[in-house]
């Protein structure tokens, strides 16, 4: 079977095996929608509580882009105010609704059946009405119809506009992230010293010299810090970071607006000193770009085949191996409860602890990889839709 061949529900496999899976999730979907009425907002909400829960477990992106459809179909009904508890009236409502029209259906024709037989100019005179309020209703239809063909060509505009602009985006993404990866080990810019002198976090000291690898993308961009890679996918990126954790997530590495963002570095992590623990956001692409692919670590298997991550700053190399993969969420500030994304410093080994402990119990699996106080971590973590504000999160130690 050629690659083109192995395609499930608009997606691309690179192996048979990833393949199988996405029939197997495709499968899944299919008897789900044979289960449910994804029509009904009552079944509907239910499914959604299912799939939070856990009851239906898919392997391959076919399941997330369902699992997706699900999530805006549900935002969809809270945005019109359907929620769980009235979801139900809704339903009945509709029926309600048909059986007082089948009623009045039959009270017109009953009242029609009792009405006498009406004489011959009465009969020509209601005909003639009758043909002018046909020729009236047949008008209005028309116009109601020319109405929706303008309508839905403004809709098919706007859409085609929409994914010719996406697919713009996720070309010259592509091409952007090639281009760079050949920079690697370039020294076309590479013509400055190498000197970090700017550092967001700590001053009054000398940084180390910029890795000859990267110094030509850090002289194109300063914001650089470092490049993450994961052999066997599609994640192969620069890594930035400001000081805030918003300006990369519509802008990529040349600093242009991408819906696409980029992979960036929490603004509270350093790379020099350096923090006990690395965070790197990236977004949850459907197109399988940025961190787009990372949930398949759900599966254990998966993340047994891909258990090595390769990230370098742009002041040493590092090579981590996986040791904790979960869900999670952004809680409240005032939530009293484990929040990964505040562990980037543990100033204890009772501290580090604590949240080796709290990560290992949120785990989906076991990996058999543990760590000590003194280890360096790496956190990628993603978008999970699973949940309101959800996240998915990888957790590696450095070896």
């Amino acid at each position: 079977m050629t690659a083109d061949e192995l395609t499930v529900a608009g997606r691309r496999f690179r192996t048979r095996k990833d393949y199988e899976a996405a029939l197997r999730d495709e499968e899944k979907i299919k008897h789900i929608k044979t289960e449910k009425d994804l029509n009904n907002p009552k079944q509907l909400y239910e499914l959604f509580s299912e799939l939070k829960s856990g009851t239906y477990r898919f392997e391959t992106i076919v399941g997330t882009d369902f699992d997706d459809e699900i999530y805006e179909k549900v935002e969809d009904l809270k945005k019109r105010g359907i929620t769980p508890q009235n979801a139900g009236q809704f339903c009945s409502a509709g029926k309600k609704k048909k059986l007082s029209e089948k009623k009045k259906i039959k009270k017109e024709n009953g009242e029609k059946n009792s009405k006498k037989v009406p004489d011959k100019k009465a009969g020509i005179a209601d005909d003639a009405k009758l043909r002018r309020q046909i020729l009236n209703e047949l008008q209005k239809r028309e116009k109601r119809r020319k109405l929706i063909v303008v309508l839905a060509s403004l809709v098919a505009v706007l859409c085609f506009g929409y994914f010719g602009v996406y697919y713009f985006f996720s070309a010259r993404t592509s091409m952007d992230y090639e281009t760079l990866a050949s920079l690697k080990g370039s020294d076309v810019l590479s013509t400055a010293p190498g000197k970090n002198e700017v550092s967001l976090h700590k001053t009054g000291f000398q940084l180390p010299d910029v890795l000859d690898e990267y110094k030509t993308l850090y002289e194109k961009n300063k914001k650089l810090i470092g490049w993450l890679k994961i052999d066997d996918t599609n994640i192969d990126y620069p890594v930035m970071q400001t000081s805030d954790n918003d300006y990369y997530l519509e802008h990529n590495y040349n600093q242009e607006y991408d819906k696409n963002g980029s992979i960036f570095m929490d603004c509270n992590c350093s790379i020099y000193p350096r923090s006990t623990n690395l965070i790197l956001y990236g977004h949850h692409m459907k197109s399988g770009k940025m961190f787009g692919q990372l949930q398949k670590y759900a599966k254990e298997s998966y993340g047994k085949e891909h258990a090595i991550i390769q990230f370098d700053t742009i002041y040493e190399k590092s090579t981590y191996q996986v040791m904790f993969v979960f869900r999670s969420q952004v809680y409240n500030d005032n939530d009293i409860v484990f929040k990964y994304y505040q562990f980037i410093n543990a100033n204890s080994e009772e501290e580090f602890n604590y949240y080796m402990n709290e990560m290992s119990i949120l785990s989906l699996y076991y990996t058999g990889v543990t760590a000590s106080y003194g280890d360096s971590l790496l956190t990628l973590s993603t978008c999970d839709s699973s949940q309101t504000d959800g996240r998915f999160v990888v957790v590696a130690k450095r070896i």
